[in-house]
């Protein structure tokens, strides 16, 4: 064959090769965990918000509920953030599919530092980049959702509810988990303005040191759609499609 020939087909299939996108693995669920670091949340609240997701990935419950979706399982990443320009991704895409992968990415979030610190609080600011998150993954989940927790109502960037629309749109669930401490009648704000989506729900913790209660409950409902029971910690429905 002729050299000129023959160049000609390797570019040929270098230009195929590049044209076809990898195929992206399947998984039933992809999940955006937000965790607030804005003022409010005070150095040993942030350490308590991570021990406290930690705790919930490695509860035998947890691993119950990862049976309940099968080998494709979940993919993770972890957010950290506060107003609208200060978002970061704390723990890339990681998918768990059994309890020793759960167990892995407990001690990943366990040792994660506190890259954001300060400034106010975007609800709409974490929706849009979390929204952004799944697009560039190389996952395709039968399910999409955004676990926003925090406790504070949005007061910087646009309107939580604007960002929350424009993700439900794109097939997003967002659900909401609300600390009560801080800021009276911060559910409220969250069951209007934050969640929505099929299946949309929320939860509280009253302070930090009941997040991984809350927690567990939260992510055991996302992976599975199972309630567990807490007679002193209401489940909000989202009101929102």
């Amino acid at each position: 064959m002729h050299h000129g020939t023959m160049r000609t087909l390797l570019a040929a299939l270098a230009v195929l090769t590049i044209a076809v996108p990898a195929r992206a693995e399947y998984v039933d669920l992809e999940l955006v965990l937000a965790v607030d670091c804005s003022s409010s949340v005070a150095y040993d609240e942030y350490s308590l918000q991570v021990f406290g997701l930690a705790e919930a990935l490695r509860n035998p419950l947890l691993a119950k509920a990862l049976e309940a979706v099968g080998e494709g399982g979940i993919a993770v990443a972890l957010v950290q953030w506060s107003d609208a320009t200060r978002q970061y991704v704390a723990q890339g895409w990681y998918k768990i599919n059994s309890p020793e992968t759960a167990l892995a990415f407990a001690d990943l979030i366990e040792t994660t530092p506190r890259f954001v610190e300060g400034g106010g609080t975007s609800i709409s600011g974490v929706i849009d980049f979390a929204t952004a998150l799944f697009e560039a993954n190389d996952y395709d989940g039968r399910r999409k959702a955004i676990d926003v927790s925090g406790d504070g109502r949005n007061n910087h960037g646009r309107w939580g509810f604007a960002a929350r629309d424009e993700a439900l749109a794109r097939g997003i669930t967002i659900n909401g988990l609300a600390i009560l401490n801080e800021e009276p009648g911060v559910d409220l704000h969250y069951a209007k303005y934050v969640i929505g989506g099929p299946n949309a729900f929320l939860t509280t913790a009253d302070d930090y040191t009941d997040f991984a209660d809350s927690m567990l409950l939260k992510l055991v409902r996302e992976i599975s759609g199972d309630i567990l029971a807490r007679g002193d910690r209401p489940v909000l429905s989202a009101n929102v499609p």
